[in-house]
């Protein structure tokens, strides 16, 4: 009899402990989720985590313009919408105005640019009528000595390579355009034109006139160009891919392919529900009717469709993937990738558009000649972070 009551309760201490244990699951569990005890209430509220990071880090958080704490904190807030901030000494403020759903996590990156910039000059002899590649890892100029390429994407620190001469007496009335892959420029002058190398130099009694050939090599770019887009867009939904090919005049994935920049030609409507949406997906305000002239950002993961610009605008993608860059008039704007967020980077003179990402997105390289009529423009360095 006694060792049937040490079985018993053997098996109700057990059956206790698993009750025990499954409770505070459960209630971890939903604290994980978002959920708070409310000690008046008395019962537990929905709440929703807002997950910030900066970069740079060690900067502070204000919700509807409380202090809530530093970057790099998880805060419980409940159903609703929040103006957010993010403030460090020195750095232009980042603001936002986010929907925090219920049980749902909200990540975002606030990155900060410097208040006061730095300008470095790049090239000393003038820089004229600078060109980028496609891919933006390329700039070509001219000055009285010839036709350069500078690369701004082969060091890790952000600083371009020495800019390298690939050809002698160019004048500045020629023309210069980059292949679809960078490695070649057709350079036209007066009724020559020639097809250089980007990576070494040719001198004027080396080069081959290919005049004759010119409209042959353009169309050989432009079928490399179709093949190209024709293989970046396959993974897309059909429905998205017929848009991209009737009513989108030119589109640029970001650097990391998961968005998509593209200004539309002719009106369209881009269905909901191409793909499955995520949970703490972007909550910021989309157009899914496109309006001919309008620039739009695609975010092919979270199927989001943000306006960003019109026609007017040169916009560029900044490498994080996340922002973008609109050399404006006497101004220059990094905006995140849904068209939020403007910051003033740089206001002053410059040559607008001519203002570059560099690879790692510390800096910005344009032409300016700092405000002297008299002076050749020159590129700089133009330290942001």
């Amino acid at each position: 009899m006694a060792k049937l009551n040490i079985v018993s309760t053997r098996v109700i201490i057990l059956f206790t402990t698993f009750v025990v244990v499954g409770i505070i699951g459960y209630f971890v569990a939903l604290m994980a989720r978002g959920y708070q005890f409310d000690v008046d209430k008395f019962k537990l509220l929905a709440n929703g985590i807002l997950v910030i990071k900066s970069d740079p880090d060690g900067a502070s958080i204000y919700v509807n313009g409380g202090l809530k704490g530093a970057t790099n904190t998880n805060l419980k807030l409940s159903p609703n919408s929040y103006d957010i901030e993010v403030k460090k000494d020195g750095y232009i403020s980042w603001k936002k105005r986010l929907n925090i759903k219920k049980e749902e996590v909200t990540q975002v990156t606030a990155q900060l640019f410097k208040t006061a910039p730095s300008l470095s000059p790049v090239t000393f002899d003038g820089a004229t009528n600078p060109v980028a590649s496609s891919d933006f890892s390329k700039i070509a100029y001219i000055n009285d000595e010839g036709l350069w390429v500078m690369s701004v994407s082969s060091l890790p620190i952000g600083f371009p390579n020495e800019p390298k001469k690939i050809a002698d007496a160019v004048s500045s009335e020629s023309k210069y355009i980059f292949s679809p892959n960078g490695r070649e420029i057709l350079l036209t002058t007066n009724n020559s034109a020639y097809l250089l190398n980007t990576n070494e130099f040719t001198s004027q009694n080396q080069r081959v006139n290919i005049g004759t050939k010119v409209n042959e090599t353009l169309e050989s770019w432009d079928q490399n160009k179709t093949q190209k887009e024709t293989a970046e867009l396959k993974n897309l939904p059909l429905e998205l891919v017929d848009i991209f090919k009737r009513k989108v005049s030119r589109f640029t994935f970001s650097p990391d392919t998961t968005m998509i920049m593209y200004q539309a030609s002719s009106e369209a409507k881009i269905k909901e529900g191409l793909s499955s949406p995520l949970p703490g997906s972007s909550t910021q305000k989309e157009e899914r009717d496109i309006k001919a002239g309008k620039t739009y950002i695609y975010d092919i993961k979270e199927d989001r469709n943000f306006e960003v610009g019109d026609e007017n605008n040169n916009i560029y993608w900044l490498p994080t993937s996340r922002h973008l860059i609109s050399a404006e008039s006497g101004k220059i704007i990094i905006m995140d990738y849904d068209g939020t967020n403007r910051q003033t980077v740089f206001s002053g003179n410059y040559i607008a558009p001519h203002a570059y990402p560099f690879v790692n997105a510390s800096k910005l390289l344009i032409l300016t000649n700092l405000g002297s009529d008299s002076q050749i423009p020159n590129l700089y360095s133009l330290s942001i972070k």
